[in-house]
């Protein structure tokens, strides 16, 4: 499994800047968040609060900070396949066109001797060997510019140089705001929500979107200038890497392999290698496309090696087109065959017992056919789970289109398993069995006319240009579409065109409120929604909806 571990900083106090509010506030909440939501297996820390003068002091001075860096990355402690995030949030300023970190005795007018340079700071967390460097900065404080240049540009080159991935708190030309009412800084507070159930950011990029929603909407509430928070990811591919396995979608699975078809067509096979590792965990049983993919990066890696060192291979060991035939060690395989064939057997077992039709032709088949049984008799209510729908199925014929949107919602958290939580997320989501879906739809489709349903939705919505992940702008036009949106205004629930003559797709709805969040009333204007929603689509091409 991916390791993570961070190295968190928060200063407020300084001795030649301005202090800072809730900086240290921001670092603790990061460590917490970390820790205990996420799970990482280790945390540094150094905020205001750390004793001084102990032996390896974790107070944020220049002189502790550094001897940290020198010692803790020394000898690399963490695989490929990990990552490391590093979280500051502080001043940050730039000298001689250099980007530098301030420790709490950092001085303006003495930068080069009291300062972290950036670069410095990544050259040393290169040396922790995770296949992934993850740099957050809340750094850009000098709200009156008051040192020149502001904090940023630099390290986004650094970042294209290292293979970096760089979060920054706003744009370089602007300021990066506390917020007294929500006591933090803004970035870290949408940051926050980005990772946790709010918006269940699985990638880079959807995490992106996510911030770059959130933060200008929370400064435009609390009268603040504009702050446009940004991420950096080098190589692009990475964009699609699964930072936070358990708020993936299938379309982030999907995204993340052909991300890694494309490395290893560019010949990127560090790259390719890494983004196939983490796709055969994501399978949580071995992954087919991914062992297959492993094995032929290993005889690439393989034929390099022995055309480097001028050997001649023996012909037993080449196949007829050519390439080496090496199982990978560790795998522990002997032949590809056998492995193959017990590969399929492992596969199809498991997505038949959690009702998943993905990566298997026969499984898939079986189900078409259910479906197929499901749309030629649809007074059959099939479920996966042996739930009962005429009460759905009753309130639909009567036209009661309030109370079955309401069943609905209460039919879907059970076959979640979410009764309980009385919201979806999104492993919830992706593990919704198809037979179920299948039949909550025809329900919908065969009582209102083909008007409401989940693939009239699903039609709707890759009519206004969804593809996998979606920004806000394709949800607002999937709402107006729908009549979820109407002039711009979001509308309660309590306002829904609850006839037979309410717009194409305005049903089923109270599901689509209760996806990645709890009930606030009508909350499908949040971001969150975009995220579930896309996360159904995604499950709903899956079973062919």
């Amino acid at each position: 499994m991916t390791k993570n571990w961070a190295l968190v900083i928060g200063i407020n106090q300084y001795e030649f800047l301005q202090p800072l509010k809730y900086a240290k506030q921001d670092a603790q909440l990061m460590q917490n968040f970390f820790c205990n939501e996420i799970g990482f297996e280790q945390v540094c820390m150094f905020c205001d609060d750390s004793p001084k003068g102990f032996e390896a002091s974790t107070h944020p001075s220049q002189n502790n900070l550094l001897q940290f860096l020198q010692d803790f990355f020394e000898q690399p402690c963490l695989e490929p396949g990990d990552n490391f995030w590093f979280f500051f949030s502080g001043h940050g300023i730039v000298h001689a066109n250099q980007d530098y970190i301030m420790p709490c005795n950092g001085n303006p007018h003495d930068v080069e001797n009291t300062a972290i340079s950036v670069f410095y700071l990544t050259e040393r967390l290169r040396g922790c060997g995770a296949g992934n460097i993850i740099l957050i900065f809340d750094a850009c404080r000098d709200q009156n510019k008051t040192f020149g240049e502001k904090f940023g540009r630099q390290t986004q080159q650094l970042v294209h140089q290292n293979g970096f991935i760089s979060i920054f708190s706003c744009s370089s030309d602007e300021y990066s705001y506390e917020i007294d009412a929500l006591q933090q800084g803004v970035f870290t507070y949408a940051l926050q929500e980005g990772l946790d159930h709010q918006g269940q950011c699985a990638t880079l990029d959807r995490l992106n979107q996510y911030l770059r929603f959130r933060v200008p909407q929370l400064v435009h509430q609390y009268k603040h200038a504009p702050q446009t928070p940004h991420i950096v990811v080098e190589p692009k591919a990475k964009s699609h890497l699964i930072l936070l396995p358990k708020h993936a979608t299938l379309d982030d699975i999907s995204q993340l392999k052909i991300s890694a078809f494309q490395a290893e067509a560019d010949k990127n096979l560090e790259l390719a290698e890494q983004l196939w590792m983490q796709a055969n965990i994501m399978a949580f049983t071995p992954d087919i496309d991914a062992i297959a993919a492993m094995q032929r990066i290993a005889s690439l890696r393989a034929e390099f090696l022995y055309s480097q060192t001028n050997i001649v291979l023996p012909a037993s060991s080449l196949e007829k087109n050519g390439r080496l035939s090496l199982p990978l060690q560790t795998l522990e395989v002997t032949s590809t065959n056998n492995y193959q064939n017990e590969v399929n057997k492992t596969t199809e077992n498991f997505f038949k017992r959690n009702n998943i039709a993905a990566f298997n032709s026969d499984f898939k088949n079986d189900k078409s056919n259910n479906i197929h049984n499901i749309k030629e008799q649809d007074i059959n209510l099939y479920s996966a789970l042996e739930i009962n729908y005429q009460r759905l199925k009753d309130l639909l014929a009567a036209g009661k289109w309030k109370q079955a949107d309401r069943e609905t919602l209460t039919l879907l958290l059970k076959a979640a398993g979410r009764e309980k939580e009385g919201w979806l997320n999104i492993q919830s989501i992706n593990q919704l069995p198809c037979i179920d879906l299948c039949t909550i739809d025809q329900l919908w489709l065969k009582y209102s006319n083909e008007r409401f349903g989940l693939s009239v939705q699903k039609g709707i919505w890759e009519s206004v240009g969804a593809q996998g992940d979606n920004d806000y702008e394709i949800w607002c036009k999937f709402c107006d579409h729908v009549g979820w949106r109407v002039n711009n205004n979001w509308l309660f629930y309590s306002d829904l065109t609850f006839t037979s003559d309410a717009p194409k797709g305005h049903f089923p709805a109270a599901g689509v409120i209760h996806l990645l969040t709890q009930w606030r009333g009508w909350a499908v204007g949040s971001f969150s929604c975009v995220v579930g929603f896309s996360a159904l689509a995604s499950k709903m091409e899956i079973c062919d909806l």
